[in-house]
This record gives C-alpha cells, sequence and structure tokens, in this order.
C-alpha cells in the first residue's frame, strides 16, 4: 500500500513557507513565461511570411534546364516595411524564377527579388499590396546568454508555427553556402526544422534580433539566426544596389575582449575587438604583416569592437586603398599599413 502524500514546508529564510504556496509561486512563473510568448507571437505572427519558390534544375556548372521539371522549395520571411520589403535567407530564393508569398491573413502575392547576397544568407524581395503589418527591429547586440527568444515560421509549410526557448550563445561563426564565415550568430535551443529560414527570432517584446538560417542535423536544440544589426546593414544595401561589393582583408576572426586598463591608457571607446584567428595567404592581411594572435582595435579612423563593425567598414569605397590598421600584439599596441582588395567570396573578412 502506498504511504498517504501529505504537504511539507521549506525554509526561505526566516520563515517557513507552505508548500501549495511554492506551486502557487511555480504557476505565477509559468503564467508570465507564457504570457510573454503569446503576446511575442501576436504582435510578430501578422508580419511573418510564408515563401514558395520554383526554379529549373541546374547541373554543377550552374546551367539551367528551362522547361524541365521545376525544383520546388518554400522557406519563411517577414515584412519590414510599409511598402512591402520583405527579409528572409538567400538560400530560400536564391535564382528563383517564380516567388510567391502568402501573408498571415491568407492574402497571396507574387514577390519580385530585390536584391541577394549569399555571403551573409541574406536576400529582400518585394511585394505590391496593402494594409502591411511590420515586423519591429530590435538590438541585437543587447541580448545576453539564457534570454528568452521566440521562433515564428513555416516549417514543413505548417504557417505561423511558434516555437520558444533561450539564447544558448552569442558570437557563433556559421559558413554559408557560399563558403564565407558569417561570423556573429545567434546560437538558440528554439526549435527550428525545415521551412523555417528566414523567420524571425524576437525576444519577450516581439521585437526581432535575429533572422533564423540553419539547424544542425541530426543534433537537437542547436539552431541559428543571424543577427538583425547584421541585417539591417545587409538589407539597407541590398535595396540601394541589389547586391553586396565588398572589399577584404583576409582574415578570419572573433570577437574578444580587450583588458580594461589597456582600454583606458589608450583611450578606446569600446573594451573588445577582433582577435585574428588565421589569415589567407597572399591576402592584404598576410602582406600587410599581420599575424594570429593579433587583436584588431581600429580601421582607418574608426574603431573596430566587433566583427560586424570590421564588415560595415570594408565598404566597396575601401578597394585598393592604402588603410592605417591599429592592432595589440603582445600587449603594444601597434599601427600596421594595409590595402584591401576587392572580395571573391573567399569567406574572410
Amino acid at each position: 500500500m502506498q504511504p498517504a502524500l501529505r504537504l511539507v514546508s521549506l525554509d526561505d529564510g526566516d520563515k517557513t513557507v507552505p508548500a501549495r504556496e511554492i506551486g502557487a509561486r511555480d504557476n505565477d512563473l509559468l503564467d508570465a513565461y507564457s504570457t510573454a510568448v503569446i503576446q511575442a507571437a501576436e504582435k510578430i505572427g501578422p508580419a511573418v511570411v510564408n515563401v514558395e519558390i520554383r526554379r529549373a534544375p541546374s547541373n554543377e556548372s550552374g546551367t539551367r534546364f528551362r522547361g524541365a521539371n521545376e525544383l520546388r522549395g518554400s522557406g519563411s520571411g517577414f515584412i519590414f516595411t510599409p511598402d512591402g520589403f520583405i527579409l528572409t535567407n538567400s538560400h530560400v530564393v536564391h535564382h528563383a524564377d517564380k516567388i510567391n508569398v502568402t501573408l498571415s491573413d491568407g492574402r497571396r502575392f507574387t514577390a519580385r527579388p530585390v536584391g541577394d547576397d549569399p555571403d551573409t544568407d541574406l536576400a529582400v524581395i518585394r511585394i505590391d499590396a496593402p494594409n502591411l503589418s511590420i515586423a519591429e527591429f530590435g538590438d541585437s547586440n543587447a541580448i545576453r546568454v539564457g534570454q528568452l527568444v521566440i521562433a515564428v515560421g513555416n516549417p514543413y509549410g505548417f504557417q505561423c508555427t511558434v516555437t520558444a526557448g533561450v539564447v544558448s550563445a552569442l558570437g557563433r561563426s556559421l559558413r554559408s553556402n557560399s563558403g564565407r564565415l558569417i561570423d556573429n550568430v545567434i546560437q538558440t535551443d528554439a526549435a527550428l526544422n525545415p521551412g523555417n529560414s528566414g523567420g524571425p527570432l524576437v525576444n519577450s517584446r516581439g521585437a526581432v534580433i535575429g533572422v533564423n538560417t540553419a539547424v544542425i542535423l541530426p543534433a537537437q536544440g542547436i539552431c541559428f539566426a543571424i543577427a538583425i544589426d547584421t541585417a539591417k546593414f545587409v538589407a539597407g544595401r541590398l535595396i540601394r544596389h541589389g547586391k553586396i561589393k565588398r572589399s577584404y582583408i583576409g582574415v578570419a576572426g572573433q570577437n574578444v575582449p580587450v583588458p580594461r586598463r589597456f582600454a583606458r591608457f589608450h583611450h578606446m571607446p569600446a573594451e573588445t575587438g577582433v582577435m585574428v584567428v588565421s589569415t589567407e595567404r597572399n591576402s592584404p592581411a598576410e602582406l600587410a604583416g599581420l599575424r594570429e594572435g593579433d587583436v584588431i582595435l581600429g580601421y582607418r579612423d574608426q574603431p573596430v569592437a566587433s566583427i560586424d563593425d570590421l564588415h560595415k567598414l570594408l565598404t566597396d569605397n575601401e578597394i585598393g586603398v592604402q588603410t592605417a590598421l591599429t592592432v595589440i600584439r603582445r600587449g603594444e599596441k601597434i599601427v600596421l599599413n594595409i590595402v584591401p582588395a576587392e572580395s571573391k567570396a573567399t569567406g574572410k573578412q
């Protein structure tokens, strides 16, 4: 015969708390969690779209076979301007012959490509439609590991699917289909599946902090999103120019903290920099004498506190222009002269 269950009490400082009160507290926490997820999903949901594409098959050399059976695919995206600009993944719409977009209210439109950047796996498409709901952009630099996040998308065609989790890690690197490393990627355990690609990752206020892009298979709970600060920069360039032409210096790097005393002594505006993990052979970085372990602090007269900063500075205007690169080497601050070259989709900065 099983013994009768009875309530127990746990000591809470100077007072004894009945077990029933502890259970009530847990319920309050669960209600708060549920409320946060519900409100975030209701806010972002109307801006999330289902993206369906058709493309002609091609061979390994890229030759496309018109008239053959079309390949079909689908993904997600979200509207971020009142005039119909939609952010999604490059791998969702790359080389698409036809793009159809279905809104959360069931309306369906043909979309046209605006710009595509395989190096960051981001693309912008556009629809002509009235009365659109708009996603709010957040600040990916303000998020913290352990923070609640919500993903909304269309996995396997199931529209407006909501999953929730936490930020598992920050500052990850992910290799895009072009072979280039996408840096400053957000890792989350919010469940993502095929069809979630291009959908938003939002915080508890429903503001977009990332663009869902990949999962690690067959692992569970290891999913990635491109930071929205990166996406905002890329989307702006794609809308203006249709593509992104970059200069590069030929390094793979990661964000690292700089000793506070060093930062104060040199009057640095930030206490972080970019550590050189490797340099490409015969690249501008190698020719300038940049070494593994160097920490990049500045480019020209601009501070470099993160890889995103370096990406933004390495524009097409820098190609062939000699520039001062400020680095820390073995605890000393030095300046190197570097001449960026035009990026050839090498996968390096």
